[in-house]
């Protein structure tokens, strides 16, 4: 039987094992083959003895004898060494389940044959995860815990929230939970009925409510959240400014500037001396954005952001212009 062969079978195996029935087609899905090979691949695991058995009709599917599970784990090298890179303690600490992580990590430890127990055990020591940003310290929200819960246990909740753009805008709401996201060392959670992102460290007050709700069953938390992040991503930067950059500000521009900002001008790939759209929130942005060109970038327009920055570079001549230090007041 061919390697891949096999670590197919596995993977139907372990599939039906983990969630039960499943249809021809949902297991085609996941594995990225055809139906037929489906068919082929139960009747193999049925004749290797393994207890695999079908139900006819539109709510038939496949699923293992009850009570039947494998101790087998197939895991290569690769995988195993994976494992335990998903299991950094920072985050899971975060969420109240750092200890639940260790002592995971001790049972696959001892579960793995020697030789892939020696390669997953050097992974911490050569790997290290240290979510939050430069310059920024990690975000510990105190309310994350009892959100957590309530994302697990589906328990609605009420909060009192500090939306962004000032701290006089508050809001109350009664919210459904939906899942948390970590970005960047920030965590967001999204709550429903009509999903929307909170920022965890924004929530000002929170009471876990005695109602449950139903998860929607077509809700997907990383593509929700893809999708989020791309729209207010566009809408942060939703103004333009014309500008022309020389060949070393575009060069600059790959570390100075944001990450929104440096994808725009990737997918422009505008020549050196080329006017092209530069993405940014607002004037202000913009002028303190450019500014850190220095003589490798010139506004075209609008007129107004052209002459804030002939207005500074004039400060600038003033304080520089004769070569002496400036007696400030």
């Amino acid at each position: 039987m061919c390697q891949v062969k096999a670590s197919r079978l596995l993977s139907v195996l372990l599939l039906l094992q983990s969630r039960g029935r499943m249809t021809a087609q949902e297991l085609a899905d996941e594995l990225e083959v055809s139906v037929r090979t489906i068919y082929r691949d139960a009747e193999a695991l049925s004749a290797a003895g393994v207890p695999v058995y079908a139900d006819r009709g539109p709510a038939g599917g496949y699923q293992l004898l009850d009570g039947y599970r494998t101790r087998l784990t197939g895991l290569t090298s690769e995988e195993a060494e994976s494992l335990f890179l998903a299991g950094m303690p920072g985050p899971a600490a975060e969420l109240g389940l750092g200890t639940v992580v260790a002592a995971a990590q001790l049972k696959l430890m001892a579960a793995l044959p020697p030789e892939l127990r020696s390669r997953a055990s050097r992974i911490r020591e050569r790997f290290h995860l240290d979510t939050p940003s430069w310059f920024r310290g990690q975000d510990t929200p105190p309310h994350l815990g009892v959100i957590a819960e309530a994302v697990w246990n589906q328990r609605r909740l009420h909060l009192r929230y500090q939306r962004w753009g000032g701290s006089a805008i508050e809001v109350e709401r009664d919210i459904e939970p939906l899942g948390l996201v970590l970005k960047a060392g920030v965590w967001y959670f999204v709550g429903g009925p009509e999903p929307r992102t909170y920022r965890v460290s924004r929530v000002l007050e929170l009471r876990e409510l005695d109602e449950t709700f139903e998860r929607p069953e077509d809700f997907d938390l990383s593509a929700f959240w893809t999708a989020w992040s791309e729209r207010f991503e566009s809408t942060l930067y939703g103004a333009r400014v014309r500008v022309r950059m020389s060949a070393e500000g575009l060069r600059k521009s790959g570390y100075l500037l944001t990450g929104h900002q440096r994808r725009v001008i990737q997918e422009l790939d505008p020549k050196p001396g080329e006017e092209f759209g530069f993405p940014t929130e607002s004037l202000r942005h913009a002028h303190s954005d450019l500014l850190r060109l220095g003589a490798d970038v010139e506004v075209v327009a609008p007129a107004e952001l052209r002459e804030q920055m002939m207005a500074t570079i004039s400060a600038m001549q003033s304080v520089y212009g004769d070569g002496k230090l400036r007696a400030w007041e």
